[in-house]
């Protein structure tokens, strides 16, 4: 059979019920292999503060709550992970130093991210070999570097980031890095530093096999790559009451797509623009992003040897 199906998500961002929603989504629509794009980890820790008698308090933007209980906490705890932050129980003394150490602030975040992390590894091990589905997964601009490696020890999933990898038919090009945002990301490069990058992954093709992109980073005028547009101080530029949206994409991740001509090109970065486009022979996804709903948008899509057949977005 020339038929082969791919489910593709991506920017997570740290949404635990997005998350297993990916891992039961590729046996639920009947998919060969299931592909998670950048941008797997959360943005935040939330303090959950030991209180006298057994209680927690909860900040969560700015806002103080009261977990009188263990049910109440695990109420808490399960929100925040939703929302794509990390619980972190702690003591009042802790929670003093994370306040005024910004240093060991960071610290904590990054060890309770890389623990969170880990987790995700072996329940997507556990699930997905149960269900002989294939996955790739790579980190985005928005993951730390340590992401890179936790992934890298998944013994089923497979991280694909600067590298070329097997899946059933096709070979997948995977680059999770984004060009600059006004966010000072901790992933980003110059459109120069991206066309390197792609290049070296380019070199790695293996010649008269089809080939699918996994690049974070959407195409420069794509229709994938349409941002809401920002004002200096950073709010959603509007125009009669709408806003505003921009191409951002990268030049570099186009010209790549240019010359290369994959049979499909996966993108996500810009959770606002869910869109599906071509460049040349290529088709060109983004299935967008809406995390912090708890919602998981994806896109399945059937190849037919060097053509895209079919495609339908889907969430849940």
């Amino acid at each position: 059979m020339s038929k082969f199906s791919i489910y593709f998500a991506t920017d997570i961002h740290g949404s635990e019920r997005c998350f297993l929603k990916f891992l039961n989504a590729g046996k639920a629509y009947g998919v060969d292999a299931v592909i998670l794009g950048g941008d797997v980890t959360g943005k935040a820790l939330v303090p959950v503060v030991e209180q006298a008698g057994g209680t927690y308090l909860v900040n969560m933007f700015g806002k103080q709550e009261l977990a009188a209980d263990a049910s109440e906490l695990d109420e808490h705890e399960k929100r925040i992970r939703t929302l794509g932050f990390y619980p972190y129980r702690t003591t009042p003394d802790e929670h003093a130093r994370m306040a005024a150490d910004e240093s060991y602030l960071s610290s904590v975040f990054d060890e309770v991210m890389r623990s969170a992390t880990e987790r995700w590894v072996d329940i997507a091990d556990t699930r997905l070999k149960q269900a002989g589905l294939p996955c790739l997964v790579m980190p985005g601009n928005d993951d730390i570097p340590v992401v890179k490696d936790v992934l890298a020890q998944g013994r089923w999933l497979v991280q694909g980031e600067d590298h070329v990898v097997e899946l059933g038919p096709y070979q997948v090009a995977c680059l999770g890095y984004s060009t600059v945002t006004p966010w000072s990301s901790p992933r980003e490069l110059t459109e120069d530093e991206m066309a390197v990058r792609l290049d070296a992954l380019i070199e790695q093709i293996e010649p008269g096999k089809p080939v699918i992109f996994n690049i974070h980073n959407p195409p420069a005028e794509s229709g994938t790559d349409l941002a809401f547009k920002l004002t200096e101080d950073m709010r959603i530029e509007t125009a009669g009451g709408e806003p505003v949206k921009v191409p951002v994409g990268s030049h570099a991740v186009r010209r790549a797509i240019e010359t290369v001509q994959p049979v499909l090109s996966l993108h996500g970065h810009i959770h606002e623009s869910r869109a599906m486009s071509a460049i040349g022979r290529t088709k060109v996804c983004n299935p967008g992003s809406l995390y912090p709903d708890g919602t998981l948008q994806g896109v399945i899509i059937t190849l037919d040897r060097d053509k895209v057949k079919g495609f339908k977005f889907v969430s849940g």
